[in-house]
């Protein structure tokens, strides 16, 4: 794969992972999420491609 390639990859993932966290924390100091445990899920498609990814797993609330 081309370095032009890699750092498009690099860039969209570290977009993704900064404004997931932030949403994910914005919405979570919105509610009471003290000692509950939370399911989340990401689905990842890209246009032009056949391309369905999914990631599972779970949040647990500060307290």
């Amino acid at each position: 794969m081309s370095d032009d390639f890699n750092m498009s990859m690099r860039k969209f993932l570290k977009q993704v992972g900064v404004t997931s966290q932030q949403a994910i924390e914005e919405a979570m100091r919105n509610a009471e999420t003290s000692g509950k445990t939370f399911d989340a899920k990401v689905v990842l498609t890209v246009d032009g491609l056949d391309l369905e990814h999914v990631v599972t797993g779970k949040i647990t609330g500060q307290d």
